[in-house]
């Protein structure tokens, strides 16, 4: 049996190296039509940043190491230009030798990956794009020694890691995001933090703002900015690479994907389609949808070479984890977001915490951010998203394993996790977001969402803050009457509003004033996750209006 692989990446190669694990006499060949295989595409903006010292330590095999190890037959600048169904035959261009030949095969598998998007303004050859170890040298030697002048279009993972990367090295770094907030996947009121952090380093970011034209020196805007570039580099997302499979006639899914079963194979049962040319099924939605992650790619790719050796195995549906970096903060996100949730239609509520990342009386313990969304009627988590300094990671990973064993999020009270000072707190985040998701399920504390607040109070409703005086003028909410917590069971008779808000710094304040409001006949909710979310919500929302006024940087 001859079994063809398109792509050597991720996904492709990892096909390829658990094929031979499962059959030792199965004949493998990879078509890479890049100069390399199995590189750490992850690993390529810190290289462009010097984090990653090494250009061979992005170069994980070689067409030499693995046919050594694995006998596979790996060729590399060799693009497939064409498959025959028919016929079971790809054609094949290699171009070194600018040779033009067939191959044939028993089973194809599909990994050829996602092409970086193009828009659609003049002077957009003049940008560099980043997907492989050439467009990384490429990008090292553009900016050379002297501080540049670098504009990088779109706020994605890879433009704020690139970002990152160019400050580190002393460079002028302008991000111009079209969408209102940078790291789109986020709700804006949590990826807020992290986008000042990145201004605090010395990143500027426009967002809301959409470039028009790239001349020799700059980028124009279309609200008249000019912003002076020596090097624009474009990270305004991928599609995925799918011509072959068009051509083919190949079934493309709705989500603009390779369509594959839950044994990765497509239309035709000879092909499969692994990685980011192929569309996942959401765990959360049953929808189809296009995920760029790495680690789903090589899980799939090891699936579809146990499914093409023989073996009955099905791959589940994507929960979708991911995590970024910048300036000592992370920020962290897995399943549906909020925005997603309501774009899916899927009712839902949505909790925000700001706990420690261990026991605060020990040293060098972090604030972090915390939001966990549920559905309305069960309870179970749809998602969460974290950002800090200290323990985000793990945070998340907890919570995609609860997701990806259908925990409620009051099971997130009874979770044994490891605890000692340093670690984590005797009631960690993940329990205290259980905590406050049970009495959010159980009607014990209603709560009001930052976004909701405006609304409220033109109904309404009165705003009481319960903090102390000092945070309330360093700070406030408009409209707040100031009546500190530990005050509030003797000043009862200064409310008279019907319908009551009251809110602290991080929620947990406002729970037990909420408690003490309603065991007095006072119809009161919580400001979910206090004044620090909604100062963030409203910081987002704000920026996003803003108009940058043009300029010549």
């Amino acid at each position: 049996m001859k079994t063809i692989i398109v792509g050597g990446v991720a996904g492709g190669m990892s096909a390829a190296t658990r094929l031979r694990r499962v059959d030792e006499n199965a004949e493998i060949t990879i078509y890479e039509a890049g100069p390399d295989v199995s590189f750490a595409n992850c690993g390529l903006p810190y290289f462009i940043g010097g984090v990653i010292g090494k250009r061979e330590s992005l170069l994980l095999q070689t067409p030499e190491s693995l046919a050594a190890r694995f006998n596979l037959d790996v060729r590399v600048n060799s693009r497939v230009t064409s498959i025959d169904r028919s016929a079971r035959t790809v054609t094949v261009h290699n171009s070194e030798s600018n040779e033009t030949y067939t191959d044939s095969y028993d089973s194809l598998i599909l990994s050829p990956g996602a092409t970086p998007r193009k828009l659609n303004i003049p002077g957009w050859e003049r940008s560099l794009t980043l997907r492989n170890v050439p467009d990384a040298d490429r990008i090292v030697a553009a900016i050379g020694g002297a501080p540049k002048h670098i504009v990088i279009l779109g706020a994605g993972f890879i433009g704020v890691e690139l970002a990152e990367n160019l400050r580190h090295r002393g460079h002028s770094v302008t991000i111009v995001q079209s969408g209102p907030s940078i790291l789109s996947p986020f709700d804006p009121e949590m990826i807020e933090q992290f986008h000042a952090n990145l201004e605090q380093h010395g990143v500027k970011i426009l967002v809301s703002a959409t470039a028009t034209e790239i001349t020799e020196y700059a980028v124009e805007l279309s609200d008249g900015t000019r912003i002076t570039a020596d090097i624009v580099i474009s990270s305004v997302g991928v599609t995925p690479d799918h011509s072959l499979a068009v051509e083919a006639g190949l079934r493309i899914g709705a989500a603009g994907g390779i369509w594959v079963d839950n044994q990765q194979r497509t239309s035709d049962p000879d092909i499969y389609a692994v990685g980011d040319a192929a569309e996942k099924e959401s765990a959360m939605t049953g929808d189809d949808q296009m995920v760029w992650l790495a680690n789903l790619a090589n899980r799939h790719g090891r699936l579809v070479a146990d499914v093409v050796g023989g073996l009955d195995v099905r791959a589940r549906p994507s929960v979708t984890t991911g995590i970024i970096g910048a300036f000592g903060m992370a920020a962290a996100i897995t399943g549906l977001s909020e925005k997603a949730a309501r774009h899916a239609n899927i009712s839902h509520r949505s909790m925000h915490l700001h706990p420690s990342s261990h026991a605060g009386y020990y040293p060098g313990a972090e604030s972090m951010s915390l939001k966990v969304i549920f559905a309305s009627d069960t309870g179970r988590i749809l998602g969460a998203q974290a950002v800090g300094k200290d323990g985000v990671d793990k945070r998340i990973d907890v919570i995609a394993t609860a997701i990806f064993g259908g925990l409620t999020v009051s099971d997130l009270m009874d979770l044994e996790l490891a605890y000692a000072p340093q670690f984590g707190s005797a009631k960690d985040a993940i329990n205290q977001a259980g905590y406050v998701g049970d009495n959010i399920m159980d009607g014990r504390t209603p709560t009001v969402q930052w976004h909701e607040l405006k609304e409220r109070q033109s109904a309404g409703s009165a705003l009481i803050d319960v903090r102390t005086s000092d945070e309330h003028r360093a700070g406030s909410i408009p409209g707040a009457l100031l009546i500190p917590i530990d005050e509030l069971r003797h000043r009862l008779n200064e409310i008279s509003a019907t319908d009551v808000i009251v809110h602290c710094k991080v929620g947990q304040r406002g729970h037990t004033a909420t408690q003490i409001l309603r065991a007095n006949g006072i119809t009161a909710s919580n400001l979910d996750g206090g004044y620090l979310t909604w100062r963030a919500g409203t910081d987002s929302i704000e920026r996003a209006n803003s108009v940058s006024l043009p300029t010549n940087q």
